[in-house]
């Protein structure tokens, strides 16, 4: 029995690891892709109508620290929302299960009678339930609000979105430094189609889809942001 109990608490913790994993994956790539794919239609545009590598930089640098900020701002706040809006609704649900028990039950009831259960047995998970307001509480929740309690910290990830960011906008700027400026074009296209590709590729063997696919989906929404800011610099361009 102990062994049994032991070995339930284990998986339980492998999904609750696996859960938090998902969503700090979900931050790095939603943070990398956007400041990637941001700052490589800015600079394009820059190099295009300036063709003056300290004048990409400048515009790359601004970029990078201002996109990276702003997306670890978003990431807290909506972050932060989400666990508001559910502590909310928790406290609806509190007051509810307090004050209006019968139609609560009654919710309770109906909810596992759409799940197929039955007679005695829907009676008897009916009382479990609810002689336990915590696991009520719980499942009024998840079952008829749709809210899980599983959510990203704000703060962790404001961190990990600002991070990916920053590192992805560094990615199509690094050429710059050290190329002229025609070669750094260049090579920004390449370096950042090959990343976008391999960040979707990746993202792709974590979830559910074709990796391959999924790859060439991301390198080409990048390269669509860069044709963008091509168009942009050649029709503002003086160079």
């Amino acid at each position: 029995m102990k062994k049994s109990l032991y070995k339930r608490k284990e998986m339980m913790k492998h999904v609750e690891q696996h859960n938090s994993g998902a969503e700090w994956f979900k931050d790095f790539i939603l943070g990398g892709q956007d400041g990637l794919v941001n700052v490589l239609g800015i600079i394009l545009g820059m190099a295009v109508a300036t063709n003056d590598s300290r004048l990409v930089i400048i515009a790359g640098l601004s970029a990078t620290f201002a996109e990276s900020v702003s997306m670890g701002a978003v990431a807290f706040t909506s972050s932060k929302a989400l666990v508001d809006y559910y502590r909310s609704q928790e406290q609806k649900e509190e007051i509810e299960i307090e004050n209006v028990p019968e139609i609560e039950r009654i919710e309770i009831k109906d909810i596992y009678y759409k799940k197929g259960f039955r007679g005695k047995l829907l009676q008897d998970i009916v009382n479990r339930i609810t002689s336990n307001k915590k696991m009520w509480k719980d499942i009024m929740m998840k079952e008829e609000l749709g809210l899980a309690k599983e959510f990203a910290h704000p703060v962790k990830s404001a961190i990990i979105v600002f991070l990916a960011s920053l590192i992805g906008s560094f990615i199509p700027l690094t050429s710059f430094f050290f190329l002229p400026i025609n070669l750094a074009v260049i090579s920004s296209l390449i370096i950042s189609a090959i990343a976008l590709f391999i960040t979707g590729a990746v993202e792709g063997r974590l979830t559910v889809g074709n990796w391959v696919k999924k790859g060439f989906q991301l390198a080409i929404i990048g390269m669509a942001a860069a044709l963008v800011g091509f168009i942009i610099g050649k029709l503002t361009g003086y160079s």
